[in-house]
């Protein structure tokens, strides 16, 4: 299984520790400067309700096209970077939902339904190892 997802810190630490791609809910508010969404000090790791992967090079062979919108931490953007932090808005979400739903690769259910509930939020990261 491509995405994994833990009911709390303790389970993901039983599983694993820390070496993850995180996929977490943007929770800052709209409006919010894209400088401050993708500082360093405005990303907050290992929410309960984030999506993990633990095999980032299959993650980037599989999504990396698909995933290609994001925003990084300089404030350029391009394909996922699996070591840093990746920021998609709410229009990337639409553009991804219709990427997932056009290829359907591997886990992409999983992926697609947890995208839903980033519609209510202000977009993704994406937060590298």
């Amino acid at each position: 299984m491509l995405f994994l997802s833990f009911e709390n810190r303790k389970r993901r630490r039983a599983y694993g520790g820390s070496a993850f791609v995180e996929i977490q809910f943007c929770r800052l508010p709209s409006g919010t400067p894209i400088e401050k969404i993708v500082a360093v000090d405005s990303i907050k790791h290992f929410a309960d309700d984030s999506l993990y992967v633990d095999d980032e090079n299959e993650f980037c062979r599989t999504y990396g096209d698909i995933l290609d919108c994001g925003i990084y931490n300089n404030l350029q953007s391009g394909r996922v970077d699996p070591y840093g932090i990746n920021y998609y808005t709410p229009e990337a979400v639409v553009l991804i939902v219709k990427r997932l739903e056009a290829k359907k690769p591997e886990g992409y259910e999983v992926f697609l339904e947890w995208l839903e509930k980033a519609k209510v939020c202000n977009g993704f990261y994406i937060l590298g190892i």
